[in-house]
């Protein structure tokens, strides 16, 4: 079993509960890296809102049977049974009371309690299989009727995420889908990072929009473009030379609360309006940028039309993202169709499975992706 993350753990858990003799390998100094540092140090570990509708692959049905048969209340009753305190969030998100380090502790004394072996800081080298498998490793060979893959993906590269998986899909043959960073911030270049070089930090509920896709969540403006949950989930949908467009004002008629308030406050200037219903600095500078000095009622029609168009319909068009290193996960890689969707098995190369964040299954943001994690994991250690 390779990958002592999310996915291999309870890969480990439930092969060792079948009394399979199971040993797990991991190049990390420590297991569960991305669980500790997961929910801003509280593991957002699942969602209870898990369908299989808000998972993107290019096979959008091949997740539903192990969805299915590994809930989010099937790894909530895990948590509770170790008396784990957790929260709801908004959304459905479920994060620990405490620390994340918490769902790593859970997760290896069940591995424990299983009898799962672990081994860290081990380096692989080739794998090769006859009869069985072989695995080359800084500490020795090692021979295995089954190899659970459970390496994740390239996202992080600072924490030594890689695409090792992918390099053994290759080795055998597995095929690949298109990968690319998800759940990742938008950068911005000349004239619209220009128009928001004075807005990092400022926050803001909006509706973003990426082709069919539409969240209604936070922003956050950065010195280099865009993030936040609503800009990270659109991320997940978009692909280069793609508009995003956002609804600065969500649920809002801004040409008519405009209309009211010439009206209503005449005197009053434009970023005194906007500040009504925006952060300060971002109608201070809206205001700015359609040169808007002077009274709201002495304003041309034209340019209050134009600021309520900006406000409900800004049209953006990003260089790119901050790609793998800020990306919270990695979209595509092993081609489901190559799967069972049961076992999570290479169905021409019996005993190989894949799991995790290493398949062409990618998760919402809001604990989806731990979600996928446990439930690929639990199908694969039942079968393996």
């Amino acid at each position: 079993m390779l990958g002592a993350g999310a996915a291999g753990l309870m890969v480990a858990i439930a092969a060792g509960r079948r009394g399979r003799r199971v040993l797990v390998l991991d190049h990390a100094a420590e297991p569960g890296l991305k669980i500790v540092i997961s929910g801003g140090g509280r593991c957002n570990f699942t969602n209870l809102d898990c369908r299989p509708e808000r998972f993107l692959s290019a096979n959008p049905s091949f997740c539903r049977s192990a969805l299915a048969r590994y809930r989010p209340a099937d790894f909530l009753a895990l948590v509770e049974r170790h008396r784990i305190a957790w929260h709801e969030k908004t959304l459905g998100q479920l994060f620990c009371d405490g620390s994340a380090r918490q769902i790593v502790a859970m997760l290896l004394a069940e591995c424990e309690a299983a009898g799962v072996a672990l081994r860290l800081g081990c380096r692989i080298g080739a794998i090769d299989r006859a009869d069985r498998f072989r695995i080359a490793t800084e500490q020795g060979d090692i021979d295995a009727g089954s190899l659970v893959v459970a390496t994740g993906g390239p996202s992080i590269p600072k924490m030594g995420a890689t695409g090792f998986a992918y390099d053994i899909a290759r080795r055998f043959d597995v095929p690949l889908t298109e990968i690319a960073p998800a759940l990742v911030p938008f950068t911005l270049a000349g004239a619209a990072q220009e128009a928001i070089r004075t807005l990092a930090g400022v926050s803001l509920p909006v509706v973003a929009r990426c082709g069919k896709a539409a969240f209604q969540e936070a922003m956050l403006f950065t010195h280099r473009g865009l993030s936040g949950p609503a800009l990270l989930q659109v991320s997940s949908y978009w692909s280069a030379g793609q508009e995003i467009r956002l609804d600065l004002a969500p649920g809002r008629d801004v040409a008519a609360f405009l209309k009211q308030r010439r009206q209503t406050r005449g005197k009053a200037e434009l970023q005194t309006i906007l500040g009504e219903i925006l952060p300060q600095r971002l109608a201070q500078s809206l205001a700015a940028e359609q040169a808007a000095a002077g009274p709201l009622g002495g304003l041309p029609q034209k340019l209050l039309d134009a600021v309520a168009a900006r406000l409900s319909d800004w049209r953006l068009l990003p260089t790119g993202t901050e790609g793998y290193a800020k990306a919270e996960v990695t979209r595509g890689g092993i081609d489901t169709r190559a799967l069972s969707s049961r076992t999570m098995q290479v169905e021409k190369v019996p005993g190989l499975f894949f799991v995790g964040e290493a398949v062409d299954v990618t998760g919402w943001l809001g604990g989806y992706n731990f979600q996928w994690a446990w439930a690929s994991g639990w199908a694969a250690g039942t079968a393996a």
